[in-house]
């Protein structure tokens, strides 16, 4: 076996193109391991951890390409794979191809419709001038690109206000707006609910409880995790909140947030109440309803009964305290806010800005949360482990694939929250099934995922 470690300065890819690149040379004959990403900090860790030495001249402007081969004799092969992955990967049409090349900029894509609604993934500190364009031509934006300085996040929204346009993110993970789908959006029926919702998997959540309760959404506003902190101040909520309110099918607005500043959340309140159509809030703190006891709210204000939520699977009883590997930031933060701070538990978020600076989101590359499981289960103190995996159109197409055999090696219970719809494309009757199959048991509440994981170690209160 032989490691091979080599720097490309100024070479770029974003994280999704290098993912698949990754992917396409671990397939090829005598490649044991591959791993082609931006040199960023948290790359470089991660390589480390993996047995690579990195150069130490290594910048976030340099491609690292590490490769582990069977023998030295792979080398060659191996290289010439990883050329030839990033080449199809950039590939653009022929001149005088009939496809027509996809356009190079905000502006010339602007260029070529008349209404749109414009959806900007790039590198963060990127994205302001990309978004602002937008705004500029008075579009619509889904700001799908985290670690987007805070500052710009204000500029952006006010500049949008000043033009009555509405700006979903920073890090809006999710939104559907007028029935279609954007980002991790899951597949739901249209309906009476209008969803505004400053945190991605939380409004995920609550699309999977009504569907599976027969309620649909037509429209879903992500504004971004921040939209309710002090800086921002709810810019893009009151926005979506006005449009929701005009819209005649909307008979119910649900506003999801990850914990907001008190005294944003007071404006907002203040704000829907003079709205014509009833809001529920859905604000996760300490003492706040969790999602799914929100979900069940809808229900009962929409005439519908609450049904029994799913559970497949049965999960032993453990010995130590949960930890929690979450791709999912809303889903991660109920889970520590139902388990509380006493026990020693801990959760992580690998969507978190810390954990994506460089690498895709880890609901379409699993590999880090990966790695994390396995040294979790080596931890004699872990007694259970407790998982999210969230479906959807632009999520990884088989999240079960790798998840269930790193399952099937551990030795505690597991316990995972699969948020999904039946229509969902990666099928989450599917998923859940390999999941169970690999020792889990699997929810579709992540809030009764998370007190049967505390339940099995003796920890409910």
């Amino acid at each position: 076996m032989t490691n091979h470690v080599e720097l490309r300065p100024g070479a770029y890819a974003d994280s999704v193109t290098l993912l698949q690149v990754s992917r396409a040379v671990q397939s090829l004959d005598g490649v044991l391991a591959a791993q082609v990403a931006m040199a960023t900090a948290l790359n470089i860790e991660v390589l480390t951890e993996m047995g690579f030495a990195v150069p130490v001249e290594a910048t976030s402007n340099d491609m690292v390409v590490a490769l582990r081969l069977a023998d030295g004799d792979a080398l060659t092969a191996a290289l010439a794979g990883v050329d030839q992955a990033l080449r199809d990967a950039n590939r653009r049409p022929d001149e005088g191809s009939p496809e027509i090349a996809a356009p190079r900029s905000t502006r010339s894509a602007l260029r070529r419709t008349s209404d749109a609604v414009v959806v900007v993934s790039v590198p963060g500190p990127s994205a302001l001038v990309e978004a602002m364009d937008a705004v500029d031509a008075g579009r619509d934006v889904m700001v799908f690109s985290d670690n987007v300085p805070v500052e710009q996040e204000v500029a952006l929204k006010r500049a949008a206000a000043e033009r009555g346009v509405l700006v979903m993110g920073p890090d809006c993970g999710t939104a559907v707006v007028g029935g279609l789908g954007l980002g991790f959006a899951n597949v739901v029926s249209p309906g009476p609910v209008g969803i505004v919702a400053a945190s991605g998997t939380g409004c995920q959540q609550l699309l999977a409880l009504l569907d599976h309760s027969g309620v649909g959404v037509t429209s879903a506003y992500g504004v971004g995790g921040r939209d309710l902190s002090s800086e921002v101040r709810g810019a893009s909520t009151r926005e979506a909140l006005r449009r929701l309110d005009e819209d005649a099918g909307v008979e119910l607005i649900v506003v999801i947030s990850k914990p907001p500043a008190p005294e944003v959340a007071a404006e907002i309140e203040e704000y829907a109440a003079g709205l014509s159509t009833p809001v529920e809030f859905a604000l996760l703190g300490a003492g706040k309803p969790d999602l799914t006891a929100a979900a069940e709210v809808v229900l009962r204000r929409l005439g519908h009964d609450v049904p029994t939520w799913p559970v497949v699977g049965e999960a032993d009883p453990g010995e130590g305290v949960v930890r929690g590997l979450f791709v999912g930031g809303t889903l991660k933060s109920e889970a520590q806010l139902i388990a509380g701070t006493d026990g020693g538990h801990t959760f992580v978020d690998f969507g978190d800005d810390e954990y994506t600076s460089g690498r895709a989101h880890p609901m379409i590359d699993p590999s880090l949360r990966l790695e994390h499981l396995a040294r979790a289960a080596a931890d004699p103190a872990t007694g259970v482990l407790l998982l999210d995996v969230v479906l959807g159109h632009g999520a990884e197409p088989d999240p079960a694939a790798e998840l269930a055999p790193a399952l099937a090696a551990v030795g505690q219970p597991v316990v995972i929250a699969v948020v999904g719809t039946d229509g969902d494309p990666q099928g989450r009757d599917h998923q859940v099934a390999a999941l169970v199959a690999a020792g889990a048991e699997v929810h579709l509440s992540n809030a009764g995922a998370t007190r049967r994981a505390l339940e099995l170690i003796g920890a409910l209160s």
